[in-house]
């Protein structure tokens, strides 16, 4: 029988690591917290609406079709995708008329030529910059367990480093290239996937326009949560064990050597590994005893986080034309946005926002003739919300979207509501503060300065997820599992795993 291995957590990178793990013979058991899997990518259902909890984009479709190759599966039999036409629509506060965006080149530089003739010529050269640093940056580093800063340099990387710009601002850096205000936002929206803000993000997180302009956002037929569904059918398939409503009290640790797990119900699971899914900070300051851990509370209060979120989840008695499968408003204080979210420690004022309404797409989410929006307002972590401000700050979102989006009527059509803020993201994921997404992918907090995958103070403990290598996003977290198998089995490379490396 192979080693025992314990994975605290199923989100994306626990049923990933899961998968990896049992498929080369070892004996693997998932506790999980909550009723069910998925962690962030939980669904749940009411009256008739599905609603997808977390994550929305489909986004990077080469990493999830390189993960499914990688463990012997056709990512066909298990995903319906659909390209999305457009990609997303956007509101300005600046102006009245919105623009849909279609990750058709061709189609978009209509848009881009609108508000500043002649761009083309130095988009096309960002956006194959863009390109480049998204190809080096998969073949070198973002697939690398890294140990020491010294991991960071090899011929590859430095000339990602020399050849384009890496780790100025990602803000200055755009704005080379244009100067329209509007194109600037849609070119630095997408570091709200990662967590950060386009003023304290390196100009490397530019490949996230070649994901988005050239690679195309994609939607999988019945929910993100289908992603997860098929994964955790893989995991079963592969005999892995799972134990749901059983929360992990402690590590258990032996002469700097991990040995199992204690749960909050007084349970033992004995284990030759370790693999922690669970929020980082979580692990270290709640399941570790002080000798164990790796950072101080110091260093945790000094991490910048990714944004809390302020999420209404609507069922409707009625569509809107006006909206498409992914919607967003941007405000025209963009600056000061980021600032109240990152800055300040109170409900912003005039946030930019997102609207997801699935059912534009797919009919089985939603009743006939109805419509279930996913309401998002990124928010700063560590507030305390009581209900009269909720409700406040409810009516002033939903009013807003109204008249921005042109809804009319929309709150005498809701007929299921719920509110989820970073109380919730607290309460049901242990996440820090309340962050939504886990720490923020800033200049100091990305590749070898992130917390790393295996643990520097315990032997056979390992970290997996959103909040340690390569980053936030589920196709990272696919990554971050692959990374954690390199360690486990030696291999230090930067390139994807491969059928070599695994030899299943």
């Amino acid at each position: 029988m192979g080693k025992r291995v314990i994975i605290i957590g199923s989100g994306a990178g626990g049923l990933s690591s899961a998968i990896l793990l049992a498929k080369k013979g070892y004996q693997v058991t998932v506790l999980e917290k909550n009723s069910t899997f998925g962690g962030r990518g939980s669904v749940f259902s009411a009256q008739g609406f599905q609603f997808d909890m977390g994550p929305s984009w489909y986004l990077m479709p080469d990493i999830f079709e390189h993960y499914f190759d990688l463990i012997g599966e056709d990512i066909k039999a298990h995903l319906t995708l659909k390209r999305l036409d457009p990609s997303y629509k956007i509101w300005f506060g600046e102006q009245k008329e919105p623009v849909a965006m279609t990750s058709d080149l061709q189609r978009d530089s209509i848009i881009f030529e609108s508000y500043e003739p002649g761009v083309m010529k130095n988009i096309k050269i960002y956006l194959e910059e863009a390109a480049a640093k998204y190809k080096v940056s998969k073949n070198t580093f973002i697939y690398k367990p890294f140990n020491t800063v010294f991991d960071f340099i090899d011929r590859k990387t430095i000339f990602l480093w020399t050849k384009f710009s890496v780790i100025s601002s990602f803000h200055k850096h755009i704005a080379h290239f244009v100067k329209h205000p509007i194109l600037r936002k849609i070119l630095q929206y997408p570091l709200v996937f990662l967590g950060t803000s386009p003023y304290k993000a390196p100009a490397v997180y530019s490949l996230m326009n070649h994901i988005d302009f050239e690679m195309g956002v994609y939607y999988p037929m019945g929910g993100m949560t289908k992603v997860f569904e098929a994964l955790y059918r893989i995991a079963l398939k592969n005999g892995v064990e799972f134990l749901f409503d059983t929360p992990v009290e402690k590590i258990l640790v032996k002469e700097k050597v991990v040995t199992g797990v204690k749960t909050t119900q007084g349970q033992e699971y004995i284990a030759d590994i370790v693999i922690s899914n669970a929020d980082y900070h979580h692990t270290e300051m709640n399941l570790l005893e002080k000798p164990n851990r790796q950072f101080s509370k110091r260093y945790w209060e000094s991490r910048s986080l990714a944004p809390s979120g302020f999420i209404i989840y609507l069922g409707l008695k009625k569509q809107y034309d006006t909206l498409v499968h992914h919607n967003l408003y941007f405000t025209d204080k963009w600056k000061e946005s980021f600032e109240a979210i990152f800055d300040h420690t109170e409900l912003p004022e005039n946030p930019s926002y997102y609207v997801c309404a699935p059912s534009k797409t797919d009919p089985t989410v939603a009743p006939e003739g109805c419509e279930n929006l996913f309401v998002l307002v990124p928010t700063s972590t560590g507030l305390n919300l009581d209900d009269k401000t909720i409700k406040a700050y409810r009516d002033k979102t939903l009013s807003h979207l109204r008249q921005t989006m042109d809804l009319p009527g929309l709150e005498e059509n809701i007929v299921y509501e719920r509110i989820f803020t970073g109380h919730d993201f607290a309460s049901m994921y242990n996440a820090f503060k309340g962050t939504a997404l886990g720490l923020a992918q800033n200049l100091t907090q990305t590749a070898v300065f992130r917390p790393k995958t295996k643990s520097s103070k315990v032997a056979n403990l390992y970290y997996v997820g959103a909040n340690t290598n390569p980053g936030i996003g589920v196709p990272m977290c696919l990554i971050s599992a692959q990374i954690v198998f390199k360690r486990i089995h030696g291999i230090r490379h930067g390139r994807p795993l491969d059928a070599y490396d695994t030899k299943f």
